[in-house]
């Protein structure tokens, strides 16, 4: 029978700084001569062993984005953008690869209701051991209006959102050009800390190994609706076809 649960060590959990509840923690991503465990870099991008470990039977990782402590994906120069996506998505993949996992996932936490501690700019990528995603992951999640394309990469509103409301999709095209891929994951970021209809401070960022396909979802986030919680019912919001215009006229109109 598959394994479905992750077991979180509370005692491990307690030890984690908190940077984004508590301004006045000193944030240990800052202090990068005393980081320890490097596995790659690239120029201001830090790739390492988790220092918190809190997950059993996984190998955690961190990648730090970059060295500007109040920086966000959502700003980032479109050189450092492109460097960072192909880096992660490298380090993702050689995990994949080597065999070692049942499954490994790779995400980004940002904001107050992210689910996120340190503020810091970070993704984390995780191997598990017992745990297999795909089997809860189908294609369907991955479908919606297409807000633009470009070289085969598609950029898309979720019609059947895994949790609910808004999900921006990115569906990667050429891995040789993860460009157009990098700046939709952008565009969405943005949107949603700018321009989104409410206010909005949190995101999550995902991505999916998927029939041979590579995604990116980029999920709004507040406080969970309880019909998911408790039920598992996503709800899907009469507004998409509207969202998916105003995206278009404030990101992508040649006006």
């Amino acid at each position: 029978m598959s394994k479905t649960h992750l077991f979180f060590h509370t005692e491990i959990g307690r030890q984690k700084p908190n940077s984004i509840r508590n301004k006045e923690q000193a944030c240990p991503f800052c202090a990068r001569e005393k980081l320890t465990d490097i596995i790659a870099v690239d120029g201001l991008i830090i790739f390492l062993k988790n220092k918190f470990p809190v997950l059993d039977n996984t190998f955690q990782t961190v990648l730090i984005e970059t060295d500007e402590c109040d920086s966000d994906l959502s700003v980032y120069s479109k050189e450092h953008l492109h460097r960072l996506i192909r880096f992660g998505l490298t380090q993702w993949l050689k995990m994949i690869e080597s065999g070692e996992y049942k499954s490994v996932i790779f995400f980004k936490n940002h904001g107050p209701y992210s689910g996120g501690s340190i503020a810091h700019p970070h993704m984390q990528i995780v191997g598990l051991k017992e745990i297999d995603y795909h089997e809860k992951v189908v294609a369907s999640d991955f479908e919606g209006l297409t807000i633009h394309e470009q070289n085969g990469t598609i950029f898309s509103i979720s019609t059947a959102p895994r949790i609910g409301f808004y999900e921006f999709n990115v569906k990667l095209g050429d891995i040789m050009d993860i460009s157009a891929f990098a700046n939709y994951i952008q565009t969405a970021t943005h949107y949603i800390l700018n321009n989104f209809p409410f206010k909005m401070n949190s995101y999550n960022l995902f991505f999916y190994h998927h029939e041979n396909e590579i995604y990116a979802k980029i999920v709004p986030r507040g406080v969970t609706t309880p019909i998911f919680i408790g039920y598992f019912i996503p709800q899907v919001p009469n507004n998409i076809e509207w969202m998916k215009n105003d995206i278009k006229e404030k990101y992508f109109s040649s006006h």
